[in-house]
């Protein structure tokens, strides 16, 4: 069984992920995936490089990830292009690490999965969900963002409607990490229910 785990910005995805982790299941990070995918001199770095040119470097040639987001945030045909070059390599990874998961179940961590219409690459959707004024106050405690600009990134994600419209499980992520290890060590025991019939 593939479960996409997702939500908005600063709603504890990765903190639910590594709740799962502890209970032994194999949590995949699209975000990680998608780092390593455009490290320098692999084939997905060349062609960005390529595109999107020199000055998305930074000083030890690396990709500068703000830059490039900078460019395509508000720029569809740019994004487009960039999905272009990284997803097939995410894919390929992604393919990989499942094939070779030793648990139960595997959960792949996409933030995105309502905004690119992928629900269907999942066997269950699960939604991490929580008040926007702790998403907000998380997102600019961890990234050392402006509200602002955590503001613009939740309005250009999906909606709390939108997301849950998806959704087959839900964690309410509003309290503390105990309360969150609770919830999953509870969805954890349903989904080995379910697998077990």
């Amino acid at each position: 069984m593939i479960i996409g785990l997702t939500g908005g910005i600063g709603s504890g995805k990765s903190a639910a992920g590594i709740e799962f982790e502890k209970l032994g299941i194999t949590v995949i990070d699209a975000d990680e995936i998608a780092k390593k995918a455009s490290l320098k001199n692999s084939k997905a770095y060349k062609e960005i490089v390529e595109y999107f040119g020199a000055s998305i470097l930074d000083n030890s040639q690396n990709i500068d990830r703000r830059k490039l987001r900078n460019i395509v945030f508000n720029n569809d045909e740019q994004k487009k292009k960039l999905e272009q070059i990284l997803h097939p390599a995410i894919r390929e990874d992604i393919s990989f690490t499942i094939s070779n998961s030793k648990s139960p179940y595997t959960i792949i961590m996409v933030p995105l999965i309502y905004e690119t219409n992928s629900k269907d690459n999942y066997n269950r959707i699960l939604v991490i969900d929580c008040d926007e004024d702790i998403q907000i106050s998380r997102a600019v405690t961890r990234d050392g963002a402006s509200e602002e600009d955590i503001k613009k990134i939740i309005n250009s994600q999906a909606t709390k409607k939108e997301r849950l419209s998806i959704a087959d499980d839900v964690i309410s992520n509003n309290s503390s990490i105990e309360k969150l290890s609770e919830k999953v060590l509870h969805l954890h025991k349903n989904y080995l229910e379910l697998i077990n019939g």
